[in-house]
């Protein structure tokens, strides 16, 4: 019984964690890719509750089950901070000039956009920079390093309607990024 146990514990982790997966690829749009794990999600789901439903009378089963939920979440949740899948918006507010923080993005080749606001203690800068999600430790670092008391926030984007430009740093050539869905 007790290897019952450490399987439906162990497939429920994969399971849940592959749910947690999907559900990232449907809110990016990747369609195939949400419905191919969507099946492999179900079929391990399936193996395991007829396992459980077979097993009744042994608790470790429901013990295994609710742990191997409970883990699956936090596995899942680990899978998704590694994963890079799409881009991400951010937005810096700054109090004082943003010109030496704009400097460095641009030669970093960063597309950046700003522009001047009004906040309640009087001007900010505000720059938003469009990138691919494994770059924001990056610019979180230039950040810090530049404007340390600036505010940012940093929004997940499903879809962009343009091309992205980046310039590739010191031979200032561009190149684009196709955003596909």
């Amino acid at each position: 019984m007790i290897q019952l146990a450490i399987f439906i514990f162990f497939a429920r982790i994969c399971d849940v964690s592959l749910g947690t997966i999907r559900i990232i690829f449907v809110s990016k749009g990747y369609k195939t890719g949400a419905a191919s794990i969507a099946f492999v999600e179900l079929m391990i789901w399936v193996i395991v509750i007829s396992k459980v439903i077979h097993n009744l009378d042994h608790w470790s089963t429901y013990v295994a089950y609710a742990g191997g939920f409970a883990v699956g979440n936090y596995v899942g949740m680990l899978i998704e901070e590694h994963l890079t899948l799409g881009h991400e918006l951010i937005r810096i507010i700054t109090k004082k000039p943003p010109d030496q923080l704009l400097q460095h993005l641009k030669n970093e080749g960063y597309g950046i956009t700003s522009l001047k606001g009004n906040g309640i203690n009087g001007e900010v800068g505000v720059v938003y920079v469009i990138i691919k999600r494994n770059r924001i430790n990056k610019i979180k670092e230039i950040i810090k390093q530049y404007n340390p008391n600036a505010l940012y926030t940093i929004e997940d984007i499903r879809f962009v309607s343009k091309k992205i430009f980046f310039r590739e740093s010191p031979k200032r050539k561009f190149r684009h990024l196709h955003i596909k869905k």
